[in-house]
């Protein structure tokens, strides 16, 4: 599986949560508020992580006037895919059966989630059988 998308740290990725979230493009100055809350970072940090977003390209910008107008360049659903496959790479070297079982075995999942993920599975037999 090739999946494309920006590697982001878990401070960038608060940031592009706000963005996904955001109806319209943001100053760093709404981000900051946005984020006051949960972290107390200061306006130059949020300055300095979008930095790095934009230089990644997961974030653009606009002028307006003075100040600057960013948003999200990249999915959710892309940056999700990315993070999913590099975890999966470095802890379980790319085989998702280990996780799953991991996972089942401490007890982590619970039994609706086996339920769908059942579903789930039974589902692309199906498709695969079809073909």
């Amino acid at each position: 599986i090739v999946v494309w998308g920006p590697s982001i740290s878990e401070a960038e990725w608060r940031i592009m949560q706000v963005l996904w979230q955001a109806a319209q493009a943001m100053t760093a100055q709404d981000i900051h508020e946005a984020l006051a809350g949960e972290v107390s970072w200061s306006p130059r940090t949020v300055k300095t992580l979008l930095g790095r977003l934009v230089k990644k390209e997961a974030v653009g910008f606009e002028p307006q006037g003075r100040r600057y107008l960013y948003s999200a360049l990249v999915s959710q659903e892309s940056c999700v895919q990315r993070q999913t496959r590099s975890f999966l790479d470095r802890v379980f070297g790319g085989a998702l059966a280990p996780m799953v079982a991991n996972l089942v075995d401490q007890g982590e999942v619970a039994d609706e989630d086996l339920e769908a993920l059942r579903r789930m599975l039974n589902e692309r037999a199906g498709e695969d059988q079809g073909d």
